[in-house]
């Protein structure tokens, strides 16, 4: 699993779950999800859920902020420092 992998998967789940009323809105990378209004707080625990589900990440209460959470680039790098290696590879 490559960050980009991560990413695609993310946007996918964000497009599917928060902009399927929006079919014409593009997300960038570096788009930020809550100053974009993709996502609010519950949308964030939504978001969380997910990435442990998906990825196998545990995510802290410490560990949700606009750096590690704020675009799919952030959750991209976030995700990646925390998968085992083994995982990273396939």
């Amino acid at each position: 699993m490559t960050a980009e992998h991560i990413i695609d998967r993310t946007r996918a789940y964000i497009v599917e779950n928060f902009l399927y009323m929006r079919p014409d809105f593009r997300l960038g990378e570096t788009d930020s999800l809550l100053e974009r209004g993709i996502i609010d707080s519950m949308g964030v625990m939504e978001l969380v859920a997910f990435m442990e589900s998906e990825f196998g990440v545990t995510v802290g209460d410490d560990d949700v902020t606009e750096e590690n959470l704020g675009s799919l680039r952030a959750i991209g790098g976030f995700v990646s420092a925390r998968v085992p290696r083994s995982a990273m590879v396939a």
